[in-house]
């Protein structure tokens, strides 16, 4: 298990039976992915069950995924032990052929006793 994966990651603002003993700072990763991903989603649309694309649920798994590996590996260099409060977002930029997603995650890196 390398550092990082040591690393708590939540959304709340505390960890169930351990104590903050320090704030690091902000930290946050980011995965941006090109729209000519999406498109080939779309020629591949049969795979489309119920309305849901397994194929575009994968693809947004694997950027949030990226996201929160680049936080935990920030809050490993200022030697955290979990990141709190943590934030997702998903924002489409750009339009057509040159827009662009992108998965940022942001939370704060502590320290606990």
């Amino acid at each position: 298990m390398g550092e990082r994966d040591r690393i708590i990651v939540t959304t709340t603002d505390s960890i169930d039976g351990r104590r903050i003993i320090s704030y690091l700072g902000i930290v946050g990763g980011e995965a941006v992915m090109g729209t000519n991903v999406f498109r080939d989603f779309f020629a591949g649309i049969r795979d489309v069950v119920g309305g849901r694309s397994g194929s575009y649920e994968k693809e947004l798994r694997k950027a949030r995924l990226l996201a929160l590996d680049e936080l935990r590996e920030q809050a490993a260099e200022l030697d955290a032990d979990a990141v709190v409060g943590l934030d997702l977002d998903y924002e489409h930029i750009g339009i057509g052929e040159r827009s662009m997603l992108m998965v940022s995650a942001n939370g704060t890196a502590v320290r606990l006793g």
